[in-house]
């Protein structure tokens, strides 16, 4: 190699490294000895969090009233109980024949009583869900099998009650998914 051309390679060498590294030998690696410390943020007066000591009180049972578009679900203290409802445009005594005559085709009215405006309903549980097929193959049990789980009857209480002059108030309490059952074939039949 010619002495030229060395000459003229290594401080080519020498200034493509220096390019390539960023200059890191120019910058100061202590800019943390000059950084100062900023105040802290301050929360304005009225944006402080609100008190957090009823945050997990569950209302009692009851507290649910509903309104003339229906009702939302009330979970009373009572483990996997709910109550819903909703509010039909009739008189007291009409509401309640309407509803009885619509809860024979929902399901078997064991009970009713005339003074309180209540039926008791024993309603067919919804079906467990369909089984996969591995656990179909490796659990050949009958227990929890869905045909069986299908035939379990839950009881659910359904009270009329009256709401205003022209309206009365149709509350359903009991298990989760038979009171939805309820409900939902109640508003199907009595039209709401």
């Amino acid at each position: 190699m010619k002495k030229s051309s060395l000459v003229v390679t290594l401080p080519a060498l020498v200034l493509s490294g220096l390019l390539l590294s960023g200059c890191g030998m120019f910058r100061s690696h202590k800019a943390w000895e000059t950084a100062r410390q900023e105040s802290p943020l301050e929360i304005p007066p009225g944006l402080d969090t609100p008190p957090a000591s009823d945050a997990l009180v569950i209302p009692p049972p009851g507290a649910n009233n509903p309104t003339s578009a229906g009702a939302t679900a009330d979970v009373g203290s009572i483990g996997g109980t709910i109550a819903d409802g909703f509010v039909l445009p009739d008189s007291l005594d009409n509401a309640y024949r309407r509803v009885g005559e619509a809860l024979a085709d929902v399901g078997q009215v064991t009970a009713r009583d005339e003074g309180a405006h209540s039926y008791t309903v024993n309603v067919a549980a919804a079906p467990a869900r369909k089984r996969g097929f591995f656990s179909r193959l490796f659990h050949r049990s009958g227990k929890g099998d869905a045909a069986t789980a299908g035939k379990a009857s839950r009881q659910v209480q359904v009270s009329v009650t009256a709401s205003g002059d022209s309206a009365s108030e149709v509350r359903a309490q009991g298990q989760a998914a038979a009171v939805a059952k309820v409900v939902d074939a109640l508003k199907a039949k009595l039209g709401v």
